[in-house]
């Protein structure tokens, strides 16, 4: 079966810690407006864009080097009629080797064609992963939303 949730990655010359690192710095590649902790297992956090996006993220996984793995709790997308599609999602961040560089393989599962936000969500996150992640890990400095 083909795999339906959103996923893309990118390769970086950086180490699987550096990159563990930055992904849980999130407001430095996703937004700085975050309240709570997400650095370790049982952390929650919300993050709101303006009245269009607010999510609670639980982590529920959490292997220093090799992935994290965020919960959606909680969600209001207002620019959609099921303003709660995140809620029971997880976002997830893979981190392993590959030819002496570190892959990050990002993943919001739930995140399928089948509901509304679909097209606008992965177009988001393909922005925060490659165009905010990526250079938080390349150049020191991400562009949070």
């Amino acid at each position: 079966m083909q795999e339906q949730d959103f996923h893309t990655s990118i390769t970086v010359d950086a180490t699987a810690h550096e990159a563990f690192e930055c992904i849980n710095n999130v407001t430095e590649w996703w937004t700085k407006n975050l309240e709570g902790s997400s650095q370790k297992t049982g952390d929650e956090f919300t993050v709101r864009f303006g009245d269009v996006h607010y999510s609670k993220q639980k982590l529920v996984e959490v292997v220093p080097g090799e992935k994290v793995v965020w919960l959606v709790t909680d969600s209001k997308l207002n620019f959609i009629k099921d303003k709660q599609e995140w809620t029971n999602t997880k976002i997830s961040f893979e981190i392993s080797r590959e030819n002496d560089k570190t892959r990050i393989d990002f993943r919001h599962i739930g995140l399928v064609p089948e509901i509304e936000c679909f097209n606008n969500c992965t177009k988001a996150w393909d922005r925060y992963i490659k165009g905010s992640l990526l250079p938080l890990l390349v150049e020191g400095k991400g562009t949070p939303g």
